[in-house]
């Protein structure tokens, strides 16, 4: 029943922070899209510019002032609750996913951090990283907006290195995303919140508002428009274990993060020119090579194969505590045989191979797991029968074999032999008989 009830408490706190986060997002695109599309050309005294729309069966008419209306108006909007509720919501989040048991998801198997240590890091860097990113934009480099930049996305990977050595690869990302959201809602609530307060109190107290705020909350803004496509990307990463279960997880996260930058870069200038539609054929090849630098390493042909399993001897290892603490345990080499067994061109038999699925995946992927973890197969991939083992050989190649993300935390002990086996049993075209 626990698992049943921490099942709907993540689907519930996950389902509000992508609705506040869609809410807080398109917020951010239409601003942007707004100010570069203003028509600045004659405007009214007292306005930086105009613009005409029509959505929805109506026709809009929108006018920004250079600082504001001689008179405040009785209702006046304020975008803030979003961002603050997307946030709050995507703590709560990693609460419930990460911090409730680190140790299954939140830490690499074997790291070097106990859970409450893990735990530690990952709230500490929130705040870290908020403080370090607006100790920069105050300083010098505010007025370098490039070389900004530059720093800041060398000092996220830099995060993303750290994090991967101890965390596990979902873990280091969605403390990547994390620190950038912390980063984004302090700008909201450092930032462009009081500036707009100060605006506001400026003409109710009939006096000259001050341009150097309301500039600089412009200017976090268009900060927190550049970072909102890659934290999508993270928001949705943990499907994809080809980016987060590979070794070389923070590169590709680099990579993806630049792609994002360049493409956001092309729709916020689009309207002055598309002399950065270069961008958009750029960032397609782009992802294509990260698809392939970050697929699978081929294995090797059929007669190695069936040389190498001949000589997997599969030996059970003891059964692992999948209750209490549940911490991830070390991978046990399996003891070898007494006799070398003889190469065989039949490659490993499906039988040791659904014993290692039996004994270490099963316990989460059945109809009925017997892991108190999961009430129901996690996403729904069961390994009952010979069928759906089958039918899941190429999620099992990427996620127990090649990224080996999979057992979570490893806390049924699957050993390098046992990945082997299965790997080698599926170059074989995994056969059932």
């Amino acid at each position: 029943m626990e698992a049943h009830l921490l099942e709907w408490l993540n689907l519930s706190v996950r389902w509000v922070h992508m609705i506040t986060g869609v809410a807080w997002i398109g917020a951010s695109f239409y601003f942007v899209w707004l100010e570069n599309n203003l028509n600045r050309v004659n405007p009214k005294s007292g306005l930086a510019g105009d613009l005409w729309a029509i959505h929805g069966g109506g026709i809009y008419h929108l006018e920004k002032y250079k600082l504001a209306p001689p008179t405040m108006p009785d209702n006046l909007h304020w975008f803030k609750w979003e961002a603050y509720f997307t946030w709050l919501s995507g703590v709560a989040l990693l609460c419930v996913v990460f911090y409730s048991n680190p140790t299954l998801y939140l830490l690499a198997p074997g790291s070097s951090l106990s859970g409450p240590e893990g735990v530690a890091l990952g709230i500490a860097s929130l705040f870290v990283g908020w403080f370090v990113y607006s100790f920069l934009c105050d300083s010098a480099l505010g007025k370098r907006p490039a070389l900004l930049g530059f720093i800041l996305f060398v000092l996220i990977i830099g995060a993303a290195y750290g994090f991967s050595k101890v965390f596990s690869g979902r873990g280091a990302y969605l403390h990547v995303g994390a620190i950038i959201g912390t980063i984004m809602v302090g700008n909201v609530f450092r930032i462009i919140m009081p500036a707009q307060r100060a605006l506001v109190a400026a003409i109710a107290e009939n006096r000259t508002p001050d341009p150097a705020l309301p500039a600089k909350g412009l200017l976090r803004s268009r900060h927190n428009n550049y970072f909102t496509l890659p934290v999508l990307f993270i928001m949705i990463s943990n499907h994809f274990p080809s980016t987060y279960g590979s070794q070389y997880n923070w590169l590709i996260l680099a990579g993806i993060a630049v792609l994002a930058v360049l493409v956001r870069h092309y729709f916020n200038t689009r309207h002055d020119s598309h002399k950065y539609a270069w961008t958009l054929p750029v960032a397609a090849v782009g992802m294509i090579c990260l698809a392939y630098v970050s697929g699978p390493k081929p294995m090797s042909s059929a007669p190695e194969v069936a040389s190498a399993s001949a000589k997997i001897e599969y030996q059970p290892q003891p059964e692992t505590a999948l209750g209490g603490g549940l911490k991830p345990a070390e991978a046990k080499p399996a003891q070898a045989s007494a006799a070398p067994a003889q190469a065989s061109n039949a490659g490993p038999s499906f039988d040791k191979v659904h014993s290692v699925i039996q004994e270490r995946c099963s316990v989460c992927h059945s109809a009925k797991p017997t892991s108190p973890l999961f009430s129901a197969a996690p996403a729904g991939v069961m390994f009952d029968t010979p069928e759906q083992i089958k039918l899941q050989a190429p999620r099992i190649q990427a996620q127990a074999v090649a990224s080996q993300i999979m057992p979570l935390g490893n806390i049924t002990q699957m050993t390098q032999q046992e990945r082997d086996l299965i790997g080698a049993w599926i170059v074989q075209g995994a056969p059932t008989n």
